[in-house]
C-alpha cells in the first residue's frame, strides 16, 4: 500500500480528510523509520501503512490513522511524545503513547514486563477505545508477516496474541479481525490440525457451494413473493472455529456452520419476518436457535440464529440480522466508538462494562502469574444472561453464581447478601445460573455481611476483588498483625537474625513491592495478597553479615526477671515493660497453657501451647518466654466458633438463642450451606475463660440436627 492509495480509501467515508496534513504525517514517520527495516528484509514503513489500511477498512477517524502511520516512532526511533504533540496535537500523541511499550523500565522477568505493558494499555484503553483498536490492528499485520521470524518467536508471539488478543477482539465484538488473528495463530500453534482442516475444506468446498448456491436462490424467490428487501449471501468459513468444534469432539461431519448462509435486511421487524419465512420453509433443529436481538451480546453483537435441515436433507445453519447490526458484527466497538461524541456517552460506558470490571480488580494484582490467569479467564468467559426481579438483563460468566450476580448488581448488594431466590425457590450461594433465570438477592444491611468462604464460590474476578477490598477495610489491624507474626515465622525458619531498629530495610522492601508503607506489606501478607516467604527471602538477601543483630537481645535484660507488664490479663516472665498482645491465630483464652514469644518490633505475642505455629517457634527458642493467667474477673477474650449441622428452618435462631441463654456477646457471625447439604456457622463471640467456652460448645452440640462444634484455629492466617 501507498500513501496515496491510503488516502483515497480514508476519503470514500471521510470526504473532509485533508490529504495534505494525512501526507505529513506519512512524512514524519518515513523520515523516523528510515533505514530500518522488519525481519522480513522490506522497509519498516511498511508496517504502518498496512496498520492504517486495516483501520482504513474498520472506517476509523483520521486521528486513529494518522496515530497508526506513527504508532511505533516514539518506541522504536528518536522522535519524542512531545514532538508528535508539537507537530500534530496532544489527541493523537496520546494514542500513540498508548500502544508504545514500556521499554525504559528494567524488569526481574518477561513476564512481569508483559503484565505491565498490558496494565499500561488496558489504562489508555479506559481512556479513549481506539488505543486497542490500533493494537489489534497492529497485532494483525505481525501475525500475516510471522513466518519471516524464527519458529521459537512464532510460537511465543502466536500464543500471546491467542491468549490476549484474540479474546479481547471477540469482546469488543471486531469479528473482521478475530478470525483472522486466531486462523494465524492456528497456522503457527498447531500447524498440521490447520494444514489438515484447510484440505478437508477445500475438498468438499464445491459441493457446498453449490448447495448453498441453490437455497440462496430459493430464499430469493420466498423473499420477493413476500416483498421483503434482502441481502442473501454465504458466510465465510473461518477455520479456528472448526478446529475448537473438533477439539471438542465433534466430528467433521456434523459441523453445521461449514454451510452457512448470512440474511441482511432493512429493520428487526423484517428479521423475525424473514425467520417464519425461513422456518416455514425447512424444518428447523430443535435447540439451535437463539436471539441474540432480544438479548445481544455483550460485546453488542446482535442477529438471530437458526440451524434448519436444508432441501439437500442437510443441517443448514442461518443467521439473520439488520445492516446496522452487520456493521456491528463486523467491526464492534469500532463501529460505536462516535457515541462519546454523539452525546451517549453512557450507552458507550455500558458497552466497556467488563472492561471497566477488569480495571478494577486488576490494579490491585502484583503477581505476575496470578494476574495472567485472571485475565485469560476474564477474557475467555462465555456468557449467560440472567434476569432481575424488574426484568433487567445481566450478563455473567458461564458458572457464575448468586453471589456473582449480587456483586454485578451493585457492591453494597454482594456485601449484605444473606441468601438468593432463582425462578422463586431459594437456591444456595454456589448454585450456576442458567441463561434466562431471575434472581432475586436477599439482603440484611444490619446482620450480612461478606465471609471468605465467599472466594470458593464466586467465579468473576471483579466479585473476588469487592469480597477481599471489603476485608482488607474491616480487618487491617487484624492483617497487619497476622502479617507481621507470618514473616517473624518466616525469618526464623531461615535463621535470620533482623535488628528491629533497622526500620528502613523493611521501609525499602515494601517501596520496592509498591506498598506505601511496612504497615501496608504486612497487611498483604496477612490477608495472603503477598507471599512472607517471598519478602523473607527479600530481607534476607538485603541484610549483610556485617550489620545483623541478635534477636536474643531485642528488648530483653538478661539479670532483671522481676518487672511485670499486663496486658489482657497476662504475665509475662522476665521482661521489663513491653507490649504484650494475645494472638489471633489461636485466641487463648484464661485456662489455656500459653506461651509468650518476642516479636520484631512488636512486643510479645501470646499463644496458646498447643498452637501449630509453637513448630515455627522452635527455630529460635530463646524467643519463647513463660506466660501466665492473671486473675480478671471482667476481662472477656475473642474465640472463633464454627457449628456444622443439617440445613433446617430456624437453626441459626437456635444458635443465637444459647449465646442469649449464656449471656455469651456475640461479635461477627455468617453462615452458608454447602453442596453436601450441611449449613456452617461462623461466629466471633467474647469468652470469659476456658469453662465458659466448654460450656458454650456442649450447649451447641446438644441442638437438634448439629453435627459438630468446635473452636477455630486460624493457621493460614496467622504464623508466627
Amino acid at each position: 500500500m501507498t500513501i496515496a492509495e491510503l488516502t483515497e480509501r480514508v476519503a470514500r467515508y471521510d470526504p473532509d480528510l485533508d490529504g495534505a496534513w494525512l501526507r505529513r504525517v506519512y512524512e514524519l514517520a518515513d523520515a523516523a523509520h528510515e533505514g530500518q527495516r522488519r525481519a522480513s528484509g522490506e522497509s519498516y514503513i511498511e508496517h504502518p501503512l498496512a496498520v492504517a489500511g486495516i483501520l482504513a477498512d474498520l472506517e476509523m477517524d483520521r486521528q486513529t490513522i494518522a496515530a497508526a502511520l506513527l504508532h511505533d516512532v516514539v518506541e522504536d526511533t528518536s522522535i519524542t511524545s512531545d514532538q508528535v504533540t508539537a507537530q500534530f496535537g496532544e489527541e493523537i500523541a496520546r494514542l500513540v503513547e498508548g500502544v508504545t511499550k514500556l521499554t525504559r523500565i528494567p524488569y526481574q522477568s518477561k513476564e512481569d514486563a508483559q503484565v505491565e505493558n498490558l496494565r499500561k494499555m488496558f489504562l489508555a484503553m479506559a481512556k479513549d477505545i481506539r488505543v486497542i483498536i490500533i493494537k489489534l490492528a497492529d497485532r494483525l499485520h505481525n501475525m500475516r508477516t510471522l513466518g519471516s521470524l524464527p519458529p521459537a518467536k512464532q510460537q511465543a508471539i502466536a500464543r500471546e496474541t491467542a491468549d490476549i488478543y484474540a479474546p479481547i477482539a471477540h469482546r469488543l465484538g471486531i469479528w473482521k479481525i478475530k478470525w483472522e488473528i486466531e486462523d494465524e495463530c492456528l497456522r503457527y500453534l498447531d500447524p498440521e490440525a490447520f494444514q489438515e482442516i484447510v484440505e478437508r475444506v477445500a475438498k468438499t468446498r464445491r459441493e457446498r457451494e453449490a448447495d448453498v448456491h441453490a437455497a440462496i436462490e430459493r430464499l430469493r424467490g420466498e423473499f420477493k413473493e413476500l416483498k421483503l428487501n434482502a441481502e442473501i449471501q454465504g458466510r465465510p468459513k473461518h477455520f479456528y472455529s472448526i478446529y475448537a468444534k473438533i477439539k471438542k469432539g465433534r466430528d467433521f461431519s456434523t459441523i453445521y456452520d461449514l454451510t452457512a448462509i448470512r440474511i441482511i435486511v432493512d429493520s428487526v421487524k423484517d428479521c423475525y419476518a424473514a425467520l417464519g419465512a425461513v422456518h416455514a420453509m425447512w424444518t428447523p433443529l430443535p435447540g439451535r436457535f437463539k436471539d441474540y436481538i432480544a438479548m445481544p451480546k455483550p460485546n453488542m453483537y446482535q442477529s438471530l440464529h437458526t440451524t434448519v435441515i436444508g432441501p439437500t436433507g442437510e443441517p443448514l445453519e442461518i443467521q439473520i440480522r439488520t445492516w446496522e447490526m452487520h456493521r456491528t458484527g463486523e467491526y464492534g466497538i469500532a463501529a460505536h466508538w462516535r457515541y462519546k461524541e454523539g452525546g451517549k456517552a453512557d450507552q458507550f460506558e455500558n458497552k466497556l462494562s467488563w472492561l471497566r470490571a477488569l480495571l478494577e480488580w486488576q490494579k490491585d494484582m502484583r503477581d505476575s502469574r496470578v494476574f495472567m490467569e485472571n485475565l485469560k479467564l476474564d477474557l475467555f468467559d462465555s456468557q449467560v444472561f440472567v434476569f432481575s426481579p424488574r426484568g433487567d438483563v445481566y450478563s455473567m460468566p458461564a458458572g457464575g453464581t448468586p453471589l456473582d450476580f449480587a456483586y454485578g448488581v451493585h457492591t453494597d448488594v454482594g456485601n449484605h447478601c444473606v441468601g438468593a431466590k432463582v425462578n422463586g425457590r431459594i437456591v444456595p450461594l454456589d448454585y450456576q445460573m442458567q441463561n434466562g433465570d431471575i434472581c432475586e438477592i436477599l439482603v440484611n444491611k444490619s446482620s450480612g455481611r461478606p465471609s471468605l468462604d465467599w472466594l470458593s464460590i464466586v467465579t468473576t474476578s471483579s466479585a473476588k476483588h469487592k469480597i477481599k477490598q471489603w476485608f482488607r477495610k474491616e480487618r487491617r489491624e487484624e492483617n497487619v498483625l497476622a502479617g507481621q507474626e507470618a514473616l517473624e515465622g518466616e525469618l526464623a525458619r531461615l535463621n535470620v537474625r533482623f535488628d528491629s531498629a533497622r526500620g528502613e530495610v523493611i521501609d525499602r522492601i515494601a517501596g520496592r513491592l509498591n506498598y506505601g508503607s511496612p504497615a501496608d506489606l504486612y497487611a498483604a501478607i496477612g490477608f495472603g495478597d503477598a507471599s512472607a516467604q517471598t519478602v523473607a527471602k527479600r530481607l534476607r538477601d538485603e541484610l549483610k553479615s556485617d550489620n545483623v543483630v541478635d534477636l536474643t537481645k531485642v528488648g530483653r535484660k538478661p539479670v532483671a526477671r522481676k518487672t511485670v507488664r499486663k496486658a489482657s490479663g497476662v504475665r509475662i516472665a522476665g521482661v521489663d515493660d513491653v507490649l504484650v498482645r494475645v494472638s489471633k491465630c489461636c485466641s487463648p483464652v484464661p485456662g489455656d497453657p500459653i506461651i509468650g514469644y518476642v516479636t520484631i518490633g512488636r512486643g510479645v505475642s501470646v499463644h496458646r501451647a498447643d498452637c501449630p505455629n509453637v513448630a515455627y517457634m522452635s527455630a529460635t527458642p530463646e524467643r519463647i518466654l513463660q506466660a501466665q493467667w492473671i486473675d480478671d474477673a471482667d476481662a472477656t477474650h475473642a474465640v472463633d466458633v464454627e457449628v456444622e449441622a443439617e440445613d433446617r428452618a430456624q437453626l441459626l435462631q437456635d444458635i443465637m438463642g444459647v449465646f442469649a441463654e449464656l449471656k455469651t456477646q456475640v461479635t461477627s457471625v455468617s453462615a452458608r450451606v454447602r453442596r453436601d447439604g450441611f449449613a456452617v456457622t461462623s461466629l466471633n463471640v467474647q469468652i470469659r475463660d476456658l469453662d465458659h467456652l466448654h460450656k458454650l460448645l456442649t450447649k451447641l452440640q446438644t441442638l437438634k440436627n448439629v453435627r459438630r462444634v468446635y473452636r477455630v484455629t486460624k493457621r493460614e492466617r496467622a504464623t508466627p
